[in-house]
């Protein structure tokens, strides 16, 4: 038994999880209440072992946002503009193919792709956008929308939930992603987000979208005017959902960033409550196969240690992005896939390749197996990003 289990007094909880039974919400509200976080994350990581072993993943891909024009105005949200704002942009098809033919030269296999609510951009520009994409290579994965953005197709297309995505995904959609859930609980989404769609709206995209085959990622951004227990509370409802479709992949927690927006948050999340965060949950969602740790979000110092309490993928290299860049983030722009495997052998486990659906596509056993050389056109196409942002 781990040393630190031993002498506390979280051990009857590292017994019932050994022991395979579900953790409650009161039992997860002490988790998240516990100062012994060496404890805490002794048991996340038995839970991260027992379900993926000596390994951590990573994915080969790529950010294009395609807008952030968006009739919406979250008070959490330093990314979207209105059309007034000279800081705006909007991509054009033909644009975004060619960011993506660039990134195809990297070696990517995933496209991630999101935007704010377009105020005028058609129906018909989401579909050609994916069809274009799977021309460039059918083996391409595009991840791409929120719920809201679903919602928002929906209502453009005058269509419903469901037939919105069946032809998005006819046009080529593999997965959604989960960003847009922020915190489920009403009086903090209306505080943090007024006007966006609600927890059972989220809920019930991501239901449909798994009904009809397809999977996705699901999120929670904490840290900021929500409380221990509304993370809980979160939590809760995404393992209900994965419950009754098994359909999420895995859980990102995304550390809210608090500069160029309006919730004045006076401290935002520290280390100490990330990695808490993302213990709680790995250890609740029990019913989840992957946790993210979100390197942009956290530094990838902290990523690093963050696959020892309980997360077993740090995401993506990414290439560009800009939603927590706006809102203060200072970490790189991108990795490279050296750079990923780096990070993850300095934690002692095995990096695996991945794919959208955290499928390995490879897995680097042997640091002195072949590596990927440096990749010059890595920074050339950072640099053609950031002169055209």
């Amino acid at each position: 038994m781990n040393f630190f289990i031993q002498r506390s007094k979280l051990r009857d909880l590292y017994d019932k999880v050994v022991a395979g039974e579900r953790i409650s919400e009161a039992d997860a509200l002490r988790l998240f209440e516990t100062k012994d976080l060496n404890a805490l994350g002794a048991i996340a990581d038995f839970v991260r072992q027992r379900k993926v072993g000596n390994r951590a993943s990573f994915i080969i891909n790529r950010y294009i946002n395609y807008s952030n024009y968006c009739i919406l105005s979250c008070q959490f949200c330093s990314f979207a503009r209105k059309k007034r704002d000279a800081d705006g942009f909007e991509l054009t098809v033909p644009q975004i193919v060619e960011k993506a033919s660039e990134a195809l030269k990297l070696g990517i296999t995933e496209l991630h792709i999101v935007g704010g609510l377009h105020p005028s951009l058609p129906f018909s520009y989401y579909l050609e956008m994916l069809k274009a994409l799977k021309n460039l290579d059918a083996r391409l994965q595009l991840k791409c929308f929120t719920a809201i953005e679903i919602l928002h197709l929906a209502w453009l297309a005058k269509k419903s939930v469901e037939q919105t995505l069946v032809e998005l995904k006819a046009a080529g959609l593999d997965s959604l992603t989960g960003g847009g859930a922020e915190i489920f609980q009403p009086d903090v989404r209306r505080t943090i987000a007024k006007g966006k769609e609600s927890a059972a709206e989220y809920l019930d995209v991501h239901r449909t979208w798994h009904k009809l085959g397809g999977r996705s990622t699901c999120t929670m951004l904490y840290g900021h005017v929500e409380s221990l227990a509304d993370r809980v509370d979160h939590l809760r409802q995404l393992r209900a959902l994965q419950d009754e479709t098994s359909g999420f992949t895995g859980f990102i927690p995304l550390a809210y960033h608090p500069e160029n927006n309006d919730i004045p948050v006076k401290t935002p999340p520290t280390g100490f409550d990330s990695l808490r965060t993302i213990a709680v949950s790995r250890i609740y969602l029990d019913n989840f196969p992957h946790v993210t740790a979100y390197w942009i979000g956290l530094g990838m110092k902290l990523a690093q240690v963050a696959l020892s309490y309980g997360a077993d993928d740090i995401h993506g290299t990414i290439i560009e992005e800009h939603i927590f860049h706006m809102a203060g983030a200072n970490s790189p722009q991108l990795q490279t896939e050296t750079d990923m495997i780096k990070a993850i052998r300095e934690t002692g486990l095995t990096p695996v390749q991945r794919n959208t659906f955290y499928e390995p596509i490879k897995v680097l056993a042997d640091a002195t197996a072949s590596e990927p050389a440096e990749n010059p056109a890595h920074s050339k196409v950072l640099e053609d990003n950031l002169a055209t942002a």
